[in-house]
Order: C-alpha cells, then structure tokens, then sequence
C-alpha cells in the first residue's frame, strides 16, 4: 500500500513512525509511507498557508491552490486513482469495518486540515471522503491521520505476527474484545480464571464469548443494540 500525507507540520510524524506496527509495515515494505509538506507548493515566500475567511469571522483557512498543486504532482505520478481522504469533524465516524474497507486500497492521499477550515473549493474539485475519529476537535488533522494510518496499517497482510490476532479485535464482528491474562496465574491474590487454565478449548471459546457480549452489553449498549439487529435477521 501506498499513503501520501499532505499536511503542514509534517514533522508531527516523525516519532510516531519509528516505533512499533508502523515500523514493521515500513521496514518490511508492506507500506510505503510519503509525508508531504504543503508549504513547499505555496508561492509565498514566507511559505503561509492560510488566509482570512470571506464574509468575516475569527480564525484562518487554508488556501486551496497548495493542496491542488500538491495533488496535481501526485496524480502526474501514476495513473492510478487514489482514494482521497480528508479528516474533518463534519466527516464519517471512522469505524473497524471503514479501516478493513480502507485496507483494500493500493494508494491513498490523506488530506490533514488546520486552523479553522479549510477553503471548500478543496473538496469541490476533487472526490475527497471526509472522515472524523471521534465527536471532538483536534488541532488539525495530523493526529487523526496518525490513528488513521495505524488503524489500517497493521491490516495488510504480513504486518502483524499474528494475523489471527487482529480477527478477533474488538468491534471485528461487532463486540468488544474479551479480558486477557498472561502468567503469573496469581498476583495479589488475584487470579487467572480457571476455564482459561484447564485446556479445554471449547469451554475457553464458550466462557471468552460470553465476556464478549457481557462486556458488549455493560460499556457499549449501543453496539449490543445493533449486535443484536444483525443476529435477528441471521436468524429469520
């Protein structure tokens, strides 16, 4: 997979890159990442990105003719057509199953917004899907590209050790994912349940699905709601 990133602080993810999942992906060329300064296709020699809003109001937008030229060079790169995705709180709550639909992509452009907006001409010349982490503002879109990126990431094949593992993640199928415990089966007089150290792998399945949906049911009623709309119409 390919991402390009267009942002104005790419320097936002030079950590975050060097750790963990993203650095297996990276080193083992599952992703092939490109963070994008847009400041170097602005004409401003100070290289300013934003200007003042028409009709007035407090706060900066930045200018569509950086983003254009930016897109304009990466379109002239291949002729392939990138999915674009533009991170916004006005976007689609991204969600497990978008991230596994994502992951399904060979090349994607991620847009990461700042100041105030950014001018709307942006996303009327070019088919930019717009996308939200969450019912909340952040400072612009580098961070959300962040949780984007790894997100969809350690999908591809190959990028995490145990591809098995991210099958059963939470909100895969729709439940949240179960309590795990690792040795020593007692600390603090606290102890590992039972089912879990009899070996019985019927009975382990039987118990870890029954946390699933207990859990399910206690923090996300909202999930069990529609857990449950989608085994009724399994069931009819």
């Amino acid at each position: 997979m390919r991402i390009d990133v267009l942002s104005a602080f790419p320097q936002m993810f030079s950590g975050i890159l060097q750790a963990s999942i993203l650095r297996r992906a990276l080193e083992g060329n599952h992703l092939h990442l490109w963070i994008h300064n847009l400041r170097h296709f602005t004409e401003d020699t100070h290289g300013r990105l934003d200007d003042y809003p028409y009709g007035g109001g407090p706060g900066m937008v930045l200018r569509a003719e950086p983003v254009f030229k930016a897109l304009d060079c990466l379109y002239a790169q291949s002729e392939e057509k990138p999915a674009l995705i533009y991170f916004t709180p006005q976007g689609r709550l991204f969600t497990q199953e978008m991230a596994r639909d994502f992951s399904g992509n060979p090349w994607m452009i991620l847009l990461c917004g700042h100041y105030k907006d950014i001018d709307a001409r942006i996303v009327q010349r070019d088919p930019w899907q717009e996308v939200s982490i969450g019912d909340f503002v952040l400072s612009g879109g580098e961070t959300a590209a962040v949780v984007f990126i790894d997100a969809v990431a350690r999908l591809l094949p190959g990028v995490l050790g145990d591809e098995a593992s991210a099958s059963n993640d939470s909100f895969e199928d729709g439940l949240l994912d179960a309590p795990y415990f690792t040795r020593p089966e007692e600390i603090n007089r606290l102890t590992v349940p039972e089912v879990l150290r009899s070996g019985n792998h019927e009975r382990i399945a039987q118990w870890r699905q029954g946390e699933r949906e207990g859990r399910t049911q206690e923090r996300r009623p909202d999930l069990w709601e529609k857990h449950q709309q989608r085994e009724k119409h399994k069931s009819q």
